[in-house]
């Protein structure tokens, strides 16, 4: 295969109530030096926040003239998917990466994520929770059994065989996610995105092993069980039935 180039990523963070860690995302991104000289697009949406992250990301702004920063915001709080629909949507750059407001994913793994893309190999990376030799905290029990479920359910449909359905790190070529008539405002996202993905004519779809700083519900995450069973919905819904 030949290596490719690639003149910017975007990177899309849906973000609510996330006042109090998005300007440290935001500094981990800074630091990190993509290969290739591969430009930064910085794509912040926030989904009507009741806390202080439009302050907080204004006053960064300020401080980081030289980023390549957007800002949107919702008028009222659609979801996490919408959030994602609306940045993918401004997104300029040849490919896009989604990452969380919060601290659980590191952007230093962006360029783990480029390397089957840059060799000419993929069109889209995950980046996967359950592979690799990456640190990865210890948590919930059932979240991880249900995590494994929902990507066992996915892959039945979908005939990959992902590890890691659920992951946040997700990268697109632009103009492939940009061509998909997404649908889930909130946490569908994922699978929904995943069976559209496998149904694109000759996709090459990789996956890659990633860190994994999870968070606990004191410290702000906000997935619940309810989340799970929209997920298995999402999955029927868009295998079987919403096929376009």
């Amino acid at each position: 295969m030949m290596n490719i180039t690639i003149n910017k990523l975007s990177i899309v963070i849906p973000a609510y109530n996330e006042g109090r860690t998005v300007h440290l995302i935001l500094n981990k991104i800074k630091e990190v030096t993509l290969n290739d000289n591969i430009r930064k697009e910085i794509i912040l949406i926030n989904d009507c926040s009741t806390d202080n992250t439009k302050e907080a990301i204004e006053t960064y702004r300020k401080q980081n003239p030289n980023m390549e920063i957007m800002y949107l915001e919702h008028e009222v709080n659609k979801g996490k998917g919408a959030a994602l629909h609306t940045g993918i949507q401004h997104a300029t750059g040849d490919y896009i990466v989604i990452q969380d407001a919060d601290l659980e994913y590191d952007p230093e793994e962006f360029n783990h994520l480029l390397k089957p893309v840059l060799n000419g190999n993929a069109d889209v990376v995950y980046g996967s929770r359950f592979m690799g030799h990456h640190p990865h905290r210890i948590l919930f029990f059932w979240h991880s059994i249900g995590n494994k479920f929902l990507t066992f359910l996915s892959n039945m449909f979908t005939n990959q065989n992902l590890t890691d359905m659920e992951t946040c790190y997700k990268l697109f070529r632009s103009d492939i996610i940009k061509g998909l008539k997404l649908r889930e405002k909130r946490f569908g996202f994922e699978p929904e995105v995943t069976a559209k993905i496998a149904r694109v004519p000759n996709i090459r779809l990789y996956e890659v092993g990633i860190s994994y700083y999870g968070r606990t519900y004191k410290e702000g995450k906000k997935i619940s069980w309810r989340d799970g069973f929209r997920a298995i919905y999402s999955i029927l819904k868009y295998n079987l039935f919403f096929r376009d």
